[in-house]
C-alpha cells in the first residue's frame, strides 16, 4: 500500500500540485509571498500528516490546508487582487497614444475584475488564465459544476457590461 510519507509519492504530489494551489492561492490573496507561504505551509501540514492521509485524498487535504489558511489571514487582513502591470521596455517604440490606450483598457480590466465578487473573479481568472476546466474548479472550491457554470457566466456578464471590446 503506497503512503504519503514514501517521498517519492509526496514528491511527485507536491510536484503534481504545488503550482495549481500557488495560481488558485494567488488568486485570492493577490499576493505572490503569502500564496508561496501557504502553499508551503500546506504542504508541511501534509508531510506532517502523511500517516493520517492517503495518495487518493492528499489533493484535496492540500486545497483545503491551503484554503483556511487564507480564510484565517484574510479575517486578519483586508486583500484585493492586484496585477503587476509593468510596461515592457521595447514598448518604447510604440506610439504614446497606443500605450495610453492600452495602459487605460487595463485600469477598466482591473477595476472590473475587482467589482466582481470573489467566487465569480476566481473561478473567471482559474478558468482563462489557467485554464482549468470547470470540474476541476468545482473541486478546487468544494461546489458543482452547475455552480461554477453559474459564477462563469455572472462573470462574463458583469465584465462585458463594464468593458467595451470584451
Amino acid at each position: 500500500m503506497s503512503n504519503v510519507c514514501e517521498d517519492h509519492i509526496f514528491s511527485s504530489i507536491f510536484k503534481a500540485h504545488s503550482k495549481t494551489v500557488f495560481n488558485y492561492i494567488y488568486y485570492k490573496f493577490g499576493n505572490e509571498e503569502k500564496a508561496n507561504d501557504a502553499v508551503q505551509e500546506a504542504f508541511v501540514k501534509l508531510w506532517e500528516n502523511c500517516a493520517k492521509v492517503s495518495p487518493e485524498k492528499a489533493k484535496s487535504f492540500v486545497y483545503t490546508v491551503a484554503n483556511n489558511l487564507y480564510l484565517n489571514v484574510i479575517k486578519a487582513e483586508k486583500v484585493r487582487l492586484k496585477y503587476a502591470n509593468s510596461v515592457d521596455d521595447h514598448s518604447s517604440n510604440l506610439s504614446p497614444e497606443f500605450l495610453m490606450e492600452e495602459q487605460e483598457y487595463k485600469e477598466k480590466l482591473d477595476n472590473a475584475l475587482n467589482a466582481l465578487p470573489e467566487n465569480q473573479r476566481i473561478t473567471f481568472l482559474l478558468n482563462r488564465i489557467d485554464g482549468k476546466k470547470y470540474a476541476e474548479i468545482a473541486e478546487m472550491e468544494g461546489v458543482s459544476v452547475k455552480a461554477i457554470e453559474k459564477r462563469m457566466h455572472l462573470a462574463l456578464k458583469s465584465l462585458r457590461e463594464q468593458i467595451d471590446g470584451i
